[in-house]
């Protein structure tokens, strides 16, 4: 039997859920007539992890915060019942910068992940490059 990482026994001894997350679930449910998102692809193991630069960190943090300023305006634009096309639109700015945001991270990640495990004779990482890839084309 293979030797668990940190990130499998954890899972495997996680404490079940409570009563209050188990209302957060019930409260998210789907609406009626959408699909449920799929879950993003993801690697065996979640211990890798990557050092970056500092202004590589900051431009990415960068980036979500102003996201994430988009998406609680567009929640502001709903709550204000602001009209459809002016939501659409804010919506459609959100998604391409986060478009932008994957096809940096994307990049840098081909550039240093991917080629140090190919250089160090870990070929599986192209199954996992076309798998992330694929999810972000869909």
């Amino acid at each position: 039997m293979a030797k668990k990482c940190c990130c499998c026994e954890a899972a495997e001894n996680r404490e079940p859920v409570s009563v209050r997350e188990e209302e957060l679930i019930a409260d998210s449910e789907v609406p009626e007539g959408e699909s449920e998102a799929e879950p993003a692809f993801t690697s065996d193991c979640s211990c890798r992890t990557k050092h970056r630069s500092d202004s590589e960190m900051k431009d990415l943090i960068h980036r979500l915060n102003r996201i994430e300023g988009q998406i609680r305006g567009i929640r502001a634009m709903v709550e204000e019942e602001r009209y459809c096309v002016d939501i659409l639109t804010q919506v459609s700015a959100a998604r391409s910068a986060l478009n932008s945001f994957n096809r940096i991270l994307l990049e840098q990640h081909i550039r240093t992940c991917v080629v140090e495990r190919i250089e160090s004779g870990d070929e599986e990482v192209v199954d996992e490059l076309c798998g992330v890839v694929q999810k972000l084309m869909k």
